[in-house]
């Protein structure tokens, strides 16, 4: 099936609530963030254990994944500025990372909703088209600020790894319109690095290249 400017028109409002680093502002890369307690590593099952048992694969930005949902809905290329040609209306991964390991800069052209489901905290790094630089702490402890769902915006340059850099953590990302691999584009470290000089540390840190 497939949407058009001449079928109905579908507005979804999200609505600003007050749930702590849900919608993010800049802050300063060089700020502490607040400390992770310690349960916040505590994990029951080893993370080779959901990769087997979730059928994950290793993914080209870093860590692991499967995509579990891709709509039957499609919307016409027509009504998506920048896209080439039909996508799904939405698709979900699973999506794990562990140790040292890390998600490197990249940015979709779709929204990603971020969802917590398993082990350590996850920090996910976001620059802004702007240059503007938030944070975004995903876990199960949401008095220390941790938060199970958040957003990244299209557009937006993002990387991630298990906050202690020890653990690991199962997280899911749901994208809207849905992911296709030639909407994703990995960060050149060089031009991220022209762009956006006053986060060279945080980008020779979580790029490959």
């Amino acid at each position: 099936m497939i949407v058009s400017d001449a079928g109905i028109m579908f507005a979804v409002t999200l609505q600003k609530v007050a749930y702590p680093l849900l919608y993010l502002g800049c802050v300063n890369e060089d700020q502490n963030p607040r400390p992770v307690p310690e349960n916040a590593t505590r994990v029951g099952h080893p993370s080779v254990y959901w990769i087997e048992k979730l059928g994950l694969q290793p993914h080209p930005e870093g860590g692991f994944f499967r995509q579990t949902y891709k709509s039957e809905l499609m919307i016409a290329g027509e009504v998506l500025p920048g896209f080439t040609g039909a996508r799904a209306a939405s698709t979900a991964i699973y999506f794990l990372l562990e140790g040292d390991n890390f998600s490197a800069f990249h940015r979709l052209q779709s929204d990603e909703v971020w969802h917590f489901y398993a082990g350590s905290a996850l920090t996910v790094h976001v620059i802004s088209s702007g240059g503007e630089y938030s944070t975004i702490l995903l876990g199960n402890d949401t008095e220390s600020g941790q938060v199970f769902q958040s957003i990244v915006r299209a557009g937006c340059w993002f990387a991630s790894h298990v906050w202690d850099w020890k653990g690991w953590a199962l997280v899911g990302c749901t994208v809207a319109p849905g992911f296709e691999f030639e909407d994703f584009e990995m960060g050149s470290r060089e031009r991220l690095v022209r762009e956006y000089p006053q986060h060279t540390h945080l980008i020779t840190r979580l790029s490959r290249e």
